[in-house]
């Protein structure tokens, strides 16, 4: 049940955005026992947003997941999110943050897993 939330301050055409969906698809697989199946994205272009006092090209990448995983996980998956912001839009990694959520409870479906 994880969930990824991209916002950045980039445009994002429609051919861009399948692209990012297809990859944080790809990428939620960096934490054991997830995958594209249960993961919900969201990716909000065009947000006003500035860091270290400038809007040079950045993005804060939400992840929430049900459970837990480990640093070596979540180490894999900020390399890859990186990786994945920079190569599709232009995004130095030094304008990236990325914050993991693990939930204890999480609902789907009128009931919580």
């Amino acid at each position: 049940m994880p969930y990824i939330s991209t916002t950045t301050n980039v445009s994002v055409s429609p051919e861009k955005e399948k692209i990012l969906k297809e990859k944080l698809g790809r990428a939620i697989e960096c934490i054991p026992g997830k995958t594209e199946r249960w993961l919900m994205v969201s990716i909000k272009p065009d947000v006003n947003m500035y860091f270290h006092g400038d809007s040079e090209n950045m993005a804060f990448v939400d992840v929430s997941i049900l459970g837990k995983a480990s640093p070596a996980d979540y180490d894999k998956m900020t390399a890859v999110i990186t990786d994945i912001l920079s190569q599709e839009l232009s995004i130095s990694p030094d304008y990236i943050y990325i914050k993991y959520e693990e939930c204890s409870y999480w609902g789907w479906n009128g009931s919580n897993f």
